[in-house]
């Protein structure tokens, strides 16, 4: 089984009760982190909760979101905790780059380069910024608390400025690497239409109550959410076993099934899933 290398987040809003579930999804669609948030803070918030709680298997080295789940500051983190974060940026032409020296002749790039990150204010709190990303990566505070300080507390605060300028300089080469690499902006749009169609399982296998949560208990909601996740991803399991099945069956029949032909092959079709189930009565 190959372990995944992308993940991103998704987010499932009831726009009535301000609930969102926010979703961690991998490469090979399955869920790997289910969290239910307030739908006032932005999404960013919550991008790297997933990441440092997850307790699967799988071992994420990528992670890609929408234009929600960026902030320059999440850019810094994930540097320093070691994920490259590939988010889809809407309106790229708005996107203020940065340049590290101001003196420094970037050629044809000079157009796109006109404001200088701070590095000085980097170097002077380095240390704190490791130690902010030690105590992540040990899950003493939850990921979303921080990354909201940080977040209001700029710019009067100096770590927050600081992290906001690495980001600023990890954002500028990502953004310059995905307007001239065109299999990374692929990777990224195909990993965000793998969590875009994933949605649609849940929305089938929610049925009761049209899929909405009629409680404000936190803990029973994550306790449905939970449910949820364990449902499609038992379903993303049945799938693939069965495929597995049918491909070997045509294998051993002589047919030629190649890997680039199973790789359009969508592990998750729901259809042939009955979700108020099948009952049998007998008349006595």
């Amino acid at each position: 089984m190959r372990v995944p290398r992308h993940s991103r987040g998704f987010t499932n809003i009831n726009y009535e009760k301000a609930i969102g579930i926010y979703t961690h999804v991998s490469d090979q669609y399955a869920v790997y982190s289910t969290k239910a948030i307030s739908c006032s803070p932005r999404e960013a918030l919550y991008v790297l909760d997933g990441l440092l709680e997850n307790n699967s298997i799988l071992k994420i080295r990528e992670h890609t979101t929408d234009t929600h789940g960026y902030t320059e500051i999440v850019f810094a983190l994930c540097y320093l905790l070691g994920y490259y974060f590939m988010p889809r940026i809407r309106d790229l032409k708005d996107q203020q780059l940065y340049k590290v020296d101001r003196n420094v002749n970037h050629g044809i790039f000079n157009p796109l380069l006109i404001k200088t990150a701070d590095i000085d204010i980097v170097e002077e709190q380095w240390e704190a910024m490791i130690h902010v990303a030690q105590s992540l990566k040990e899950r003493t505070a939850p990921a979303h608390v921080i990354v909201q300080r940080l977040t209001n507390s700029f710019p009067a605060d100096r770590l927050s400025r600081a992290f906001t300028n690495l980001g600023r300089i990890i954002k500028t080469e990502y953004i310059l690497r995905y307007i001239t690499d065109k299999p990374l902006r692929r990777t990224v749009q195909l990993q965000l239409n793998k969590g875009e169609y994933r949605h649609k399982l849940p929305r089938w296998v929610f049925f009761a109550n049209q899929g909405e949560f009629t409680t404000g208990d936190y803990e029973e909601i994550m306790n449905k959410a939970s449910c949820l996740s364990l449902v499609s991803n038992a379903i993303l399991y049945w799938n693939t076993s069965k495929i597995s099945d049918i491909v070997e069956g045509l294998r051993n029949q002589g047919e030629i099934v190649d890997d680039e032909t199973l790789a359009h092959i969508s592990l998750l079709p729901y259809k042939h899933v009955l979700p108020n189930g099948t009952y049998f009565i007998e008349d006595e």
